[in-house]
């Protein structure tokens, strides 16, 4: 009855987007046309300043992740987004004028950036720009400034594998009147400089909203739990509100250390996280580094919840048999890692995270060897999916939530086999 009732949700919801998109397509409305900035000139950019700004802030943005493929060129498109409509492809954002955006006036690029619609059809919103929204219109003169700079690549886009009734994209012009909202709700609370400039960091710019908010069933923000959490797929985003960090024992230090290097004494960047790492949040500035964790914490940091005494049983048991034999080694006996090898365990943020999504596929798919500035390093964690049962899998678990991370062991078998499932994607 449950799906039943969700499958009926789904279509009524489908109908009146359908409805607001016709009425959209027939009034105009959402088709607002802006001028062209002065950038525009009939021989390309060449103020420096402008492009290199425009260099920092498309890093900021981290364009590179969704607009250059393993082994591309740069910004050439041909990334494969999935999302549960289908499987959407980043376009080709150089200034080739046949298959990029070389014909664009700053005009039209601040139009995508703003509003979702590009001079031939409207975008999904795997497109971030629920968030670009916020951006100012001197921030997108400037990335379009340094994209109208680059190589131009002549690389065809890859279709969009959105099946019918999803592929047609007029349906997006009622989906942006019913759920584009701006500016996005704040998660935190403060009113300094260095707040108000990483919130526009967070919110707008690197758009952390679009991956760390739940969505709902037509692919939209759930802007009243924003932060709070989101699904990925194989790895879910985890709560960055004030709250959520804090209780997985994170201080202000300790995220910036992690945007700048990606690897902090209980943490490494990984899955879709060590991409905006290494695309993005280590190029910031010092200070904008400052900012977005003045944001994510507050004016007022909240103090980082201690880890309960850990009572001798809970170092005992099924699970404890499962980590000596399989983990101990790399990990330590007591968890502590060791430096460029392995992350220490004990008071993990993974590990002290409530939902044991992570952990679970973790423990199965294992994670992809990668270096870190300064010489830090994370050897290749193998997977155990085949050589531990779906019990052994929920022991290990819960011996490692109970004894470090100061959460309940009542991960179940189930919940393994539920991960199993989704395990063979590789994390990284």
């Amino acid at each position: 009855m449950r799906a039943r009732a969700r499958n009926w949700m789904i279509f009524w919801v489908f109908v009146v987007v359908v409805a607001v998109g016709a009425l959209t397509v027939l009034s105009g409305v959402l088709d607002p046309e802006y001028d062209s900035a002065a950038v525009d000139t009939a021989q390309g950019v060449t103020d420096q300043q402008v492009i290199a700004r425009g260099k920092y802030l498309a890093t900021a943005a981290d364009c590179t992740a969704c607009h250059t493929s393993k082994d591309g060129a740069p910004f050439a498109g041909g990334v494969p987004l999935a999302t549960p409509f289908g499987t959407i492809y980043g376009t080709n954002i150089t200034p080739d004028k046949e298959y990029g955006i070389g014909d664009w006036s700053s005009a039209d690029f601040y139009r995508v950036m703003h509003d979702g619609i590009a001079p031939d059809h409207p975008l999904y919103p795997a497109m971030p720009y629920t968030s670009y929204r916020g951006m100012t219109r001197e921030d997108s003169d400037a990335i379009y400034a340094y994209l109208q700079s680059v190589r131009p690549v002549a690389l065809a886009n890859q279709k969009s594998e959105i099946p019918f009734p999803f592929n047609m994209r007029f349906l997006m012009r009622g989906w942006n009147l019913l759920f584009l909202r701006a500016p996005l709700p704040d998660a935190s609370e403060g009113d300094s400089d260095v707040w108000v400039r990483g919130r526009y960091l967070a919110n707008s710019l690197g758009h952390c909203t679009e991956c760390h908010t739940p969505r709902g069933l037509v692919g939209q923000l759930v802007l009243s739990e924003t932060l709070e959490g989101g699904s990925l797929g194989a790895i879910n985003a985890p709560d960055i509100t004030p709250e959520g960090l804090a209780a997985r024992g994170w201080a202000p230090h300790n995220l910036r250390q992690f945007f700048a290097l990606g690897i902090t004494p209980h943490s490494t960047a990984y899955g879709e996280m060590f991409d905006a790492f290494h695309n993005s949040t280590q190029y910031l500035t010092e200070s904008d580094n400052e900012a977005l964790v003045a944001y994510l914490t507050g004016d007022a940091p909240l103090t980082p919840t201690a880890l309960p005494t850990v009572e001798a049983a809970s170092m005992t048991g099924p699970g404890r048999s499962v980590y000596v034999a399989m983990c101990s080694g790399c990990h330590g006996a007591q968890g502590q890692g060791k430096p460029n090898v392995t992350v220490a365990l004990n008071g993990n943020t993974t590990v002290r995270n409530a939902d044991p999504h992570n952990l679970l596929h973790v423990i199965l798919a294992g994670l992809e060897a990668h270096s870190f500035p300064n010489g830090q390093g994370r050897q290749e964690m193998p997977g155990f999916a085949n050589e531990l049962s779906n019990q052994q899998v929920a022991d290990l678990a819960n011996y490692l939530r109970s004894a470090w991370g100061g959460q309940k062991p009542d991960v179940q078998a189930a919940a393994v086999a539920t991960s199993r499932g989704q395990a063979s994607a590789p994390t990284d």
